[in-house]
């Protein structure tokens, strides 16, 4: 196999640093195990997030994602800690990850996690006429 699952974020410099702007980056087949029965559980997430001076690498990110599939995780849990891997990579003024895990035993589960540095200060909505 060519390439296989790893823990590893790279980043490049980000080409437009003086402007605040978002990226968006679904992730439709996150796969994990529940920590209780070992069976999978199924995640579409999306990642949202206004870059300073790094973004994330996509084939990285992939390969990150991938390595979650053999590992136990509470929902909760593994949401935040893909939201604190990709934070300490790079660093970016905001970031937003909305894991939303398909259904199992009849209950659908949606968690939401933010990160905002300091100093950053979200610009004005535009309204336009």
């Amino acid at each position: 196999m060519p390439s296989k699952p790893s823990k590893t974020l790279e980043t490049f410099e980000n080409p437009t640093p003086d402007r605040d702007y978002t990226i968006r980056i679904e992730i439709p087949e996150f796969t994990c195990l529940c920590p209780k029965t070992g069976q999978p559980d199924f995640a579409t997430l999306n990642l949202e997030y206004v870059p300073a001076s790094r973004c994330i690498e996509l084939k990285s990110l992939k390969l990150y994602v991938w390595s979650f599939r053999e590992e136990g995780a509470f929902h909760e849990a593994v949401t935040n800690q893909i939201l604190d891997d990709l934070v300490k990579a790079s660093e970016p003024h905001f970031m937003r990850l909305t894991a939303e895990f398909n259904v199992r035993g009849g209950i659908y589960t949606t968690v939401v996690a933010e990160h905002k540095s300091d100093a950053w200060t979200a610009p004005e909505p535009v309204s336009l006429p």
